[in-house]
């Protein structure tokens, strides 16, 4: 059998559809007529394996308490080890909703009301959420944005913030939504060694490791024993295969003492099994989703280059900030000079886009816009010469 679902230039009307990117936009307080390029799901049809799986599942007709089964964890198994050299072990699998979920059973688990949780901003602004309404205080290590036009870390300031906050616990975001970085082997060895140091555990959210077009992804809890005792990886198939409404992710953690902390603060929440369909999904994805990953991988690839290109010839003005990994891009819109209300009513009422403005994922991403480019070229042809002729009004 082959794969069908690989015309990524098909456009599929989403709406009424329940989508939250586009039959959501009133309610979120946003003009009906966006286009919208913001919350991270992609506008193509999921793998034809998936799709069939899941007619097969929904033929059955019962769906009742479910969960998964030797062939589950074997593909999860086979995928994390093919993709990332990464041989995982059965007994550190913890299934759950999301990674968003996991990430506030890990404030729960190993923090207490009033204590310090670090993040890196500009980042994934759930990270901020989960800790401050579990009642933790929010510390931040900010990345800046270096002379190569990609985003590094404040070493000096991230172990003593460590130090003088007295931290616990730890988010590491790899790859890195939204500045796009791919950390290296080197910083991630010297991220380990500040936290072994310390005693701080890091919870690795490396959602989006399967969409690196630069460099390597490496699984953090892989570097060194020493590091998988202390880290919980968060992966899920939920980016790759665009699944998200699907809650299944794959959480792993090797330390038996941590790993039982983690489910006890999953039973106190009332949580138990995951979605049956996440389940059939995530299976199938792993077994058979490979050329369709491929072929959407190469699409994305390309619709990344033709936004770089873009900027480059049509809009200079516009930065993209350097890309190594997911498909949601880092827009450097400082050089209009812009406040941040100002930006806003640039993207939303004259280019009529729905973006993710940067100060969503800390102050420090004043300036800045998300994109999402999982989407079709022509509706990201449109959305770049909507903007395009949104800054010519607005320079002119």
């Amino acid at each position: 059998m082959r794969e069908k679902n690989i015309n990524f230039d098909q456009i599929i009307d989403r709406r009424n559809t329940c989508s939250l990117k586009y039959d959501f936009a009133e309610k979120m307080g946003m003009p009906n007529n966006l286009l919208p390029l913001w919350v991270a799901d992609m506008d193509f049809k999921t793998s034809s394996f998936i799709e069939e799986a899941l007619e097969k599942q929904v033929k059955h007709g019962i769906y009742g308490y479910s969960d998964g089964q030797e062939e589950y964890f074997l593909a999860v198994e086979k995928w994390m080890k093919e993709r990332f050299d990464w041989p995982v072990d059965r007994s550190w699998l913890i299934k759950t909703p999301g990674v968003v979920f996991a990430l506030a059973m890990a404030v729960k688990a190993f923090t207490s009301v009033g204590e310090g949780v670090l993040i890196q901003p500009p980042v994934y602004y759930p990270f901020k959420e989960v800790i401050e309404e579990n009642g933790r205080r929010m510390i931040s290590n900010t990345l800046y944005l270096g002379q190569d036009n990609r985003y590094q870390i404040d070493f000096e300031d991230f172990e003593k913030k460590i130090i003088s906050e007295k931290i616990r616990l730890f988010f590491l975001c790899n790859p890195h939504n939204p500045v796009g970085r791919v950390w290296s082997r080197e910083e991630l060895l010297r991220i380990g060694e500040i936290c072994l140091k310390h005693q701080v555990i890091i919870v690795s959210d490396e959602i989006h490791a399967d969409f690196v077009f630069q460099g390597k992804h490496q699984v953090f809890a892989a570097l060194k024993k020493e590091f998988s005792e202390i880290a919980i990886t968060c992966t899920a198939p939920s980016k790759t295969f665009n699944l998200a409404g699907l809650q299944i992710s794959n959480i792993f953690i090797a330390n038996p003492e941590r790993r039982k902390a983690f489910r006890q603060q999953m039973a106190a929440s009332g949580y138990s099994q995951v979605n049956v369909m996440g389940l059939i999904a995530c299976q199938a994805a792993y077994q058979d989703g490979e050329s369709w990953y491929k072929a959407m991988l190469t699409y994305v690839n390309a619709n990344i280059e033709y936004v770089k290109d873009f900027l480059e010839k049509e809009l200079s003005v516009v930065k993209m900030v350097d890309h190594q990994g997911t498909y949601l891009l880092w827009l450097d819109f400082r050089g209009l000079k812009l406040s941040v209300p100002e930006l806003e009513d640039l993207i939303i009422n004259k280019a009529g886009l729905w973006l993710d403005g940067g100060c969503m994922f800390g102050e420090c991403g004043a300036g800045f816009q998300r994109i999402n480019v999982a989407c079709p070229r022509s509706v990201l042809q449109e959305a770049l010469m909507r903007i395009k002729k949104a800054v010519a009004d607005c320079q002119s």
